[in-house]
């Protein structure tokens, strides 16, 4: 067999090596346009937990991190002077550069052909039995075949720009600001002995007014945002102790979250996708190389297993990949959605909610005490001796016309009632009432984000009425979220999170991290709540 991989990345070249491994006769060529020592980007990360399986895959990315990566448990938040840790958080991070040379190194032993400042198109791999895009996001092979593969893309709101710097971290950590133009946030991580990542987000308002958008961002890859680097070098002057920032092709851009329907074809001649040139998440959540390394491993066992019969291995292919990517694509839109809307929660959480709000993002409060019980009863312990020594969910809640004794309500089935423990009906209207008296507004999340704009139109409406609170329900998690979010940060009116499909633990998370005040659902779910105490 004769394969082509297009694209020398990390995804690519560790393909091209461990199908030579499992089968020498395999003919191999890596094409890429660039030259072997060029790398976009700084340093490239992978959590302990997801490392077992490329180790036992092949050595080379498991020295590679022993011999010249950097390891950590901690992630610091920085926020408003402030500094808190969360442990149980094992990382490990390696320069790209290093490890692009490694992986080749690798590669090229075991007899792959690695052709550089070489560029192909479809056309030109006419000779091959199977072509591997591993071309990245931007992927020439997958939009030649677009009409059959049907990828689509998402973009964020939030702006980024990809730095290094000679400050050294200890660990991953998150810096907030606010500046003079807004609030600008850093993720920083160690990479060597000598450089540390640091990627920054913030809102498009904040970064017009900082006039950050005067670089022409259509030059060819290479040249860097230097304005941006001396606005971003004074902005964290202090948290970086006037180290310099550095640049490699550092220039502003909007995450672009990439899925495609088909990960391969067979006409006009078999291809099939790799790593971002297939689907994309949000670096917060997803390590973009971690997640082509791993489909890597899953082609490379297809193609051993099943090569004889190539439509058949490149099914195995996707059936295998595709559920852990889907996983941490839905793992990754809260997450990206959290730095869409980060300005908002800096102002308004103080530090130690901020952090608990930001680390709970994509994880339950019983699942993050398992990873990290000292942070987790630490905030616990900040909210008890806020409200009194009372647990989240037992806090009373004030609604203005009588206190509730605890953030849990009863709501009705169809939704047209919500009862606290006092016993006195409350009625949920979808619309404001023609006749005096005390009334809940009541909202549906929409299914997708597409929705939001109209129902934040009419949760504006509805919080212009003097409802005594906003009860949402409906649509997903996330846009449930959003909502409560918004009545609450926005409109300045408590929010009652109905959702019969919420356990206690998801419950005690939503408030305890200030992403509602109350929490609803029918009698069957409430005592659920109460057994699972």
């Amino acid at each position: 067999m004769r394969i082509a991989v297009v694209g020398g990345g990390p995804g690519g070249l560790f393909f091209a090596a461990l199908i030579r491994q499992a089968d020498p006769s395999v003919e191999v060529t890596v094409f890429e346009r660039n030259r072997a020592d060029d790398a976009f980007g700084f340093g490239v990360v992978f959590s302990d937990r997801t490392l077992a399986g490329i180790h036992a895959a092949d050595p080379v990315l498991r020295e590679a991190l022993d011999a010249h990566g950097r390891h950590w448990d901690d992630i610091e938040v920085r926020l408003k002077g402030e500094r808190i840790r969360c442990g149980g958080n094992g990382m490990a991070a390696i320069v790209r550069r290093t490890l692009l040379a490694l992986l080749q190194e690798r590669a090229r032993g075991l007899g792959a052909d690695l052709r550089f400042e070489t560029e192909v198109g479809l056309d030109d791999l006419a000779g091959y039995d199977l072509v591997v895009a591993a071309d990245g996001t931007s992927s020439r092979i997958r939009t030649a075949l677009e009409a059959r593969l049907e990828p689509t893309v998402e973009t964020a709101t939030a702006k980024f720009i990809w730095f290094g710097t000679d400050y050294m971290f200890d660990g991953l950590t998150f810096v907030h600001q606010r500046g003079p133009h807004g609030v600008f946030a850093v993720h920083g991580y160690p990479i060597s002995a000598e450089v540390s990542t640091f990627i920054v987000e913030t809102d498009e308002e904040s970064w017009r007014a900082a006039g950050l958008d005067a670089f022409d961002v259509t030059q060819p890859p290479g040249a860097s945002d230097l304005t941006s680097k001396a606005y971003l070098e004074e902005l964290f002057a202090e948290q970086i102790e006037g180290h310099r920032l550095l640049v490699n092709n550092s220039r502003w851009g909007n995450f672009r979250t990439r899925r495609t329907r088909h990960w391969y074809a067979t006409e006009p001649r078999p291809v099939v996708l790799l790593g971002d040139a297939a689907h994309t998440a949000h670096f917060s959540v997803g390590s973009g190389t971690k997640m082509a390394m791993e489909d890597a491993i899953a082609l490379a066992a297809a193609l051993t297993k099943q090569g004889d019969d190539l439509p058949a291995a490149l099914a195995a292919y996707e059936a295998a990949a595709r559920p852990s990517v889907e996983a941490i694509q839905g793992a990754a839109r809260p997450s990206l959605g959290w730095w869409e809307h980060f300005g908002e929660y800096h102002d308004a959480f103080e530090p130690w909610q901020f952090a608990y709000h930001f680390l709970s993002r994509s994880i339950t409060d019983a699942r993050l005490a398992r990873r990290a019980p000292d942070f987790v009863r630490d905030s616990h312990d900040r909210w008890q001796a806020h409200h009194g020594g009372a647990e989240p969910l037992d806090t009373p809640f004030d609604l203005g016309t009588g206190g509730l004794p605890s953030r849990v309500m009863l709501v009705e089935p169809d939704g047209t009632t919500a009862v606290g423990g006092t016993g006195d009906p409350l009625p949920l209207r979808a619309s404001a009432p023609d006749t005096p008296g005390h009334w809940g507004a009541r909202i549906t999340a929409p299914d997708d984000e597409s929705g939001l704009a109209a129902a934040y139109a009419l949760l504006a409406d509805l919080a212009g009425a003097g409802p005594l609170l906003v009860a949402v329900h409906g649509g997903t998690a996330h846009t449930r979220a959003l909502l409560t979010e918004r009545t609450r940060l926005h409109h300045g009116l408590p929010a009652l999170l109905v959702d019969d499909a919420m356990d206690r633990d998801r419950a005690v998370t939503a408030v305890l991290s200030g992403r509602t005040d109350l929490v609803g659902g029918a009698a069957e779910t409430v005592a659920a709540w109460e057994v699972a105490r």
